[in-house]
């Protein structure tokens, strides 16, 4: 922190002067040295923010004069030793006059004591502004070596001045935050930001600095409160607003070259351009894929619900998709190949952090995805997939297929959440899910459902109800949250209607791949059920 006037006075040496205050002018102002002198006229061995120890003899003979002078030099104040002789009475008239200090010491004191240590003040401060200015020099450089993120700079700088810290763009919208006193909540710091940010930031002394380069800057970075030093707080986020930018440009050049580079890489995979799989190792390496023992093919697929069809907003959606996964990838840890082969899907060969096991990893990488997805997307759902770890890149290039067509036809089932899909979980959808769009399988499906398609909609419901909990018709009326009677209604008008019998093992067999069939094509909706109170009942589970 920067040695004010006020610091010096307020010394225990100073203090033994008995010091008294003619003017407190400019007491707040940093002092540059300071410097012992009688002569009148210093203006030749001063160069302004001095502090002047005296004993007085020119002030005494002309106080206007000598004061004015020193004011001319840029000298903030003056401390005189009155000895036996007493000062002019308008020499703290004139200070104020002229914009300076000036403290009347009544006891002697030596001015070598008052030099020592205040020169060992500004000295130390003076080293610690250059240690510190090389440990944020050092921190952003290392930051922006290794690609950290908007957050991760945000946090440095916000640790450094250990004052909240807020990036905004143009719009006034928080982009990052750290820093929050006392690690409360950020809604608190945040609260009416935009408002506050357009109206309030000259007004509460805020610190603030454009991030980008001149005349294209894209946010502010802002410490917003009073600064005890605006000068350190500005030197830190201005060089924190260099990292950003860079990190942008960066960001925004590699991505596009990375993504080219990886797409072009898996594209003479498939199509039998490169069969060498040390080559292939080789450049999927140097492509930022970690060497591991055992490699990953995977997919995520999201569902829109309304596609694009401006090819160049699709193709906007879809790298704006790419780069969250690759995102939530890098983040947890993992290294990945990544290429957009579909609207809204993403391939990719992952190596996996070995710092968990591969279960545990895939599980909290899924459970991301889906959370930064929908955050950043806007969509109601998304599926990673996964195929078998392989030990060479070149294979699970080759799997990545496999996986797509996982985490298609997870989308397409109608059951919880997983955080990851593997083949043993879509099974039998799987094959329906491939052979859909066969006229001789649409044909079947209607053949089988044509009575209740054309009729009552919710039977379709109970009936897939039914056959998905294996006719254990308890378990049915809890889960559709009606009694067992009307359960028992519903099951034979669905029986009368198809000519069936439920309890037939080939007939349930035949309803379900059908209604299976109808969940892959999407026909199926959600279809309200009018429901009825549930009478008390013994229930038997066997039933």
């Amino acid at each position: 922190m920067e040695l004010t006037v006020a610091d010096v006075i307020g010394l225990p040496v100073l203090h033994r002067g008995e010091p008294e205050v003619l003017s407190a002018r400019r007491f707040h102002d940093p002092i540059r040295w300071v410097h012992v002198s009688d002569i009148a006229d210093l203006s030749a061995l001063v160069e302004g923010g001095e502090l002047v120890l005296t004993t007085g003899a020119a002030l005494r003979a002309d106080p206007r004069r000598y004061l004015q002078g020193m004011a001319a030099a840029g000298v903030l104040g003056i401390v005189v030793e009155l000895g036996e002789a007493a000062l002019p009475p308008d020499a703290g008239r004139y200070a104020e006059e002229f914009g300076l200090a000036l403290v009347a010491l009544h006891r002697e004191v030596r001015f070598v004591e008052i030099t020592e240590a205040v020169h060992r003040m500004i000295v130390t401060d003076q080293f610690d502004r250059v240690d510190f200015d090389r440990r944020v020099h050092e921190t952003f450089t290392d930051l922006s070596m290794k690609r950290a993120s908007l957050e991760g700079i945000v946090e440095a700088a916000a640790g450094m001045l250990d004052e909240p810290v807020v990036l905004e763009d143009l719009a006034h919208r928080v982009l990052a935050v750290a820093g929050v006193p006392g690690g409360g909540p950020t809604a608190v710091l945040l609260r009416d930001w935009e408002q506050r940010s357009r109206r309030t930031a000259e007004a509460e002394h805020w610190t603030t600095t454009a991030v980008g380069p001149r005349t294209q800057e894209w946010g502010r970075l802002i410490v917003p409160r009073r600064s005890a030093d605006a000068s350190r707080t500005r030197m830190v986020l201005e060089r924190a607003g260099v990292a950003l930018a860079l990190h942008r440009m960066i960001e925004r050049d590699r991505s596009g070259l990375t993504h080219q580079a990886q797409t072009g890489l898996i594209d003479d995979v498939l199509r039998s351009r490169i069969t060498d799989e040390a080559e292939v190792a080789a450049r999927a390496h140097a492509l930022g894929l970690r060497s591991s023992a055992r490699y990953v093919p995977a997919a995520v697929r999201i569902d829109r619900p309304i596609p694009a069809t401006d090819p160049v907003v699709g193709q906007r959606h879809n790298i704006s998709l790419l780069d969250t996964v690759m995102h939530a990838v890098n983040a947890s840890g993992h290294t990945g190949l990544f290429s957009v082969r579909r609207d809204g899907e993403i391939w990719m060969v992952l190596s996996l952090s070995v710092t968990q096991p591969a279960d545990s990893a895939l599980s909290a990488l899924g459970a991301e995805l889906r959370r930064e997805i929908r955050r950043v997307e806007a969509v109601p759902d998304s599926a990673l997939a996964v195929g078998d770890s392989v030990n060479r890149v070149i294979d699970a290039i080759y799997g990545m297929g496999e996986a797509a067509h996982i985490a298609e036809v997870a989308l397409a089932m109608n059951e919880a959440h997983r955080p990851y899909y593997r083949a043993a979980d879509v099974r039998l959808r799987g094959l329906i899910a491939l052979l859909r769009s066969d006229h001789r399988v649409q044909a079947f499906a209607e053949s089988e459902l044509k009575a209740l398609l054309a009729g009552d909609q919710a039977n379709i419901v109970v009936l897939g109800e039914y056959l998905r909990l294996a006719g254990n018709k308890a378990a049915v009326a809890a889960r559709l949250h009606i009694s067992r009677p009307a359960l028992y209604k519903k099951l034979a008008a669905i029986e009368a209607a198809l000519g069936v019998d439920l309890d037939d093992g080939e007939s349930r067999t035949s309803l379900h791949v059908a209604l299976m069939v109808l969940d892959a094509q999407r026909l199926r909706r959600p279809v309200e059920i009018s429901t009825e109170p549930a009478h008390a009942e013994i229930v038997d589970p066997y039933t």
